[in-house]
């Protein structure tokens, strides 16, 4: 049976569908926002997986060319790998679902969400969230509560709920939050530097919203839910825990007070195997809970440290800062570069500036278009000591290298004063806690050693959480092992002035506005306390670009002038790009942007195409080319591909029999332009530059009806001419 929930959203009908498609799922429904439609679905297992001792879920979103009437491009036509786009929406719905399965299910389980209708009005991953929200809900796999996902704008000072595409170009806010009825789960989004305040009154505002969807997926869960199924828990034997924790005792509080990481985990390390090795006869089926229990009583002694002395496992206070090193000019031939350490997280950041033909060409179901800022964010093995095979980029990767690009898109300058294409590569070379906002520290100091007119430096930090019942601390600047058994993930990145962006992940059912407006306090003080590092380094843009960068000048031509520069099948451009080796990009409104890494070529370039497209101007002196005479005169070629005609009369101050006994063709000749016709027809003179040129011809103002122009073409200025000197 078809069962269905909807409500008023921003002005547009939201409405969640279960019972018409994808029945053999456990749960399945559609999501339909405007004409925008996503079906979300979910198939799980109550069995745990065998040799898994995590729990196996996976989340998928894919986009259907079809959605929006297109055809895939390429030579295979059809769908293939996903794109960032479809990576990072994946990744805002995998974030907020995951804490919402007990901890001891392991079930296999995924999560599909497909866009099969696209309005390129209403975006679709937080139809997604929703749908895959609602098909748990409906469905028999186990939960904990129901959630919903909204995106948060705003527009001259305005909150915006689900703000359409378009408005986003307006918005000097974008950010999705996913919460249950109570609580916020996940935030993720940026703004152009907004206040601590402004970005709680954001997600108090998309929570509102989010407790309306919440209610309507409960109401469709009555209407439509299937009885959840009974799961086989994994769980330890009572037999096992006893033994490791009366072997283990206290000495993890006693490991967890080692300062240094390597030596810290090459201790816990040798005490680990020692505990197996002494439980291998008595348990030798079960050393993979042996393992699990001596990880859970080392989390455990770590947080406990934490919340009752408050002090962490590195000897930190709570709200320190690691220290902190910044260099630029690192890398002799990058346009710019920066290596920027905190603690024993490291950031190698490269800025590497191109022309337009360098930017990125995107084609997305909204349509086509271009991208002149790009940051990629690299993690290598290395950088934890580890020794894994390097495949293809990770959904990891393009997540931490998008939430860095978003934290300093805001300063980068608008392409009128910089028109650069700029691509940042971030190749972190160790990491020990946010290498993310080290890549966001490392962008800003490298575009100011590039020379990039940055408007201000950009910073960014993040927090963790350590919460036990009523009790809870927060900590600035967690390091790996504080993310891996603390409870919250939050990074905030942004300028003295403001946040620009901001993620949050949390491993507990939810997290309060007031514990997080404690946390942005904390991580604002901790942002100011980075810059001040920074600046200290380098605290504004070099005045000059790298030697090795591209110098790039633009210049303005005619609309109906950009066939001539580019020429029959790109012959003319091609030679001038030969000639000069400078780079050229001629856009529609007729700019021209000329790129090269030495000057004088830049320059040559210019010159050839401001010939190509100089128009006449009357006044004005040529040095032509005589191309073609006649008894009345002789056609000059004062411009490529423009002629104009010196009348006979006009030739010499006196007078002259024929126009050969002047000039031939190919002769060069110094003229005058003396009169443009409205049909565009040029008369020359070479008689007003020679002296006593401009004076009056004995007998009449022949010169005049030679201005006033002809009545039929070149007959009526060869008589009108003869008619002057008769």
């Amino acid at each position: 049976m078809i069962h269905s929930v909807e409500l008023e959203l921003g002005g547009r009908q939201l409405v969640i569908e279960t019972g018409r498609l994808a029945k053999q799922s456990n749960g399945a429904v559609t999501v339909r926002y405007g004409d925008s439609m996503v079906i979300s679905t979910v198939c799980a297992s109550p069995d745990p997986r065998e040799g898994f001792d995590f729990f196996p879920l996976t989340v998928e979103y894919r986009e259907k060319s079809y959605a929006a009437g297109k055809i895939p491009g390429g030579f295979f036509k059809r769908e293939a790998r996903p794109s960032e786009k479809e990576i990072l929406s994946a990744r805002i719905i995998d974030r907020p679902i995951r804490p919402l399965f007990p901890d001891d299910f392991r079930g296999e389980t995924q999560l599909v969400s497909f866009v099969i209708s696209h309005d390129r009005k209403n975006d679709t991953d937080m139809c997604a969230l929703i749908g895959s929200a609602a098909a748990l809900a409906v469905s028999d796999v186990p939960i904990l509560k129901t959630i919903a996902g909204v995106r948060v704008g705003r527009i001259d000072g305005e909150l915006v709920i689900m703000p359409q595409i378009d408005q986003l170009e307006e918005s000097d806010l974008n950010i999705t939050i996913a919460g249950s009825a109570g609580e916020l789960v996940m935030v993720e989004g940026g703004a152009y530097e907004a206040s601590e305040d402004e970005i709680l009154e954001a997600l108090a505002f998309g929570h509102e919203q989010i407790k309306r969807i919440v209610a309507k997926i409960d109401e469709l869960q009555s209407l439509a839910g299937k009885e959840k199924f009974e799961y086989t828990p994994v769980a330890n034997d009572p037999a096992v825990v006893s033994k490791v924790t009366e072997l283990v005792g206290s000495k993890y509080d006693e490991l967890n007070r080692i300062v240094a990481k390597e030596e810290r985990r090459k201790a816990k390390k040798e005490f680990d195997k020692g505990i197996v090795e002494q439980l291998e006869e008595t348990f030798p089926d079960q050393l993979g809970q042996v393992k699990t229990v001596l990880h859970d009583l080392d989390t455990a002694a770590a947080r406990q440290m934490i919340l009752t002395e408050e002090r962490r496992i590195d000897g930190r206070r709570l709200d320190e800062v690691r220290d902190i090193t910044c260099d630029v000019s690192y890398l002799p031939r990058a346009h710019g570069s920066a290596v920027f350490t905190r603690g024993q997280t490291q950031a190698l950041v490269a800025i590497t500036l191109g022309t337009k033909v360098d930017e990125q060409r995107l084609d997305e179901l909204e349509g086509e278009s271009t991208k002149s800022f790009m940051l990629h964010y690299n993690f290598p093995p290395f950088s934890t000591g580890e020794a894994k095979p390097i495949r293809g980029t990770s959904r990891r990767e393009i997540g931490h290298g998008n939430l860095a690009e978003r934290a300093v898109t805001p300063v980068i300058p608008t392409e009128e004063h910089f028109p650069y294409t700029i691509r940042i590569v971030s190749d972190i070379m160790e990491s020990n806690g946010s290498s993310s906002m080290a890549s966001v520290c490392g962008s800003s100091l490298a575009m100011m050693d590039a020379g990039v007119p940055i408007k201000t430096a950009v910073a960014g930090i993040a927090m963790g959480l350590i919460n036990e019942g009523d009790t809870y601390k927060i900590l600035t600047d967690i390091l790996g092992d504080e993310d891996h058994f603390g409870d919250m993930d939050f990074k905030v990145a942004g300028t003295c002035d403001g946040i620009t962006a901001i993620q949050m992940d949390i491993k507990i059912d939810g997290l309060a506005i007031d514990t997080m407006r404690i946390a942005l306090d904390r991580a604002k003080d901790a942002r100011l306390h980075i810059l001040g590092r920074m600046n200290d380094t380098i605290d504004r843009h070099r005045e000059s670009l790298s030697e090795h960068a591209p110098r790039i000048m633009s210049i303005q031509i005619p609309v109906s002038k950009i066939g001539e520069v580019i020429g029959p099948g790109g012959k003319m451009i091609r030679a001038i790009v030969e000639e000069t080796g400078a780079k050229i990009d001629i856009e529609d409104d007729g700019t021209v942007y000329i790129a090269s890494v030495d000057a004088a070529a830049g320059t040559a370039a210019r010159a050839r195409i401001e010939a190509l497209t100089e128009e006449a101007e009357v006044g004005k002196t040529y040095d032509g080319v005589v191309r073609r005479t006649t008894d009345f005169g002789a056609f000059v070629e004062i411009i490529p591909g423009t002629d104009g005609l010196v009348h006979i009369s006009e030739l010499d101050v006196q007078r002259i029999d024929k126009v050969t006994d002047i000039v031939k063709v190919g002769d060069r000749l110094q003229v005058k332009v003396i009169n443009i016709d409205p049909d565009g027809k040029i008369r020359l003179s070479r008689r007003a530059l020679l002296p006593g040129g401009d004076e009056p011809r004995p007998g009449g103002n022949d010169r005049e009806r030679v201005r006033s122009g002809p009545r039929d073409g070149n007959r009526g200025g060869r008589g009108g001419g003869n008619r002057g000197r008769r």
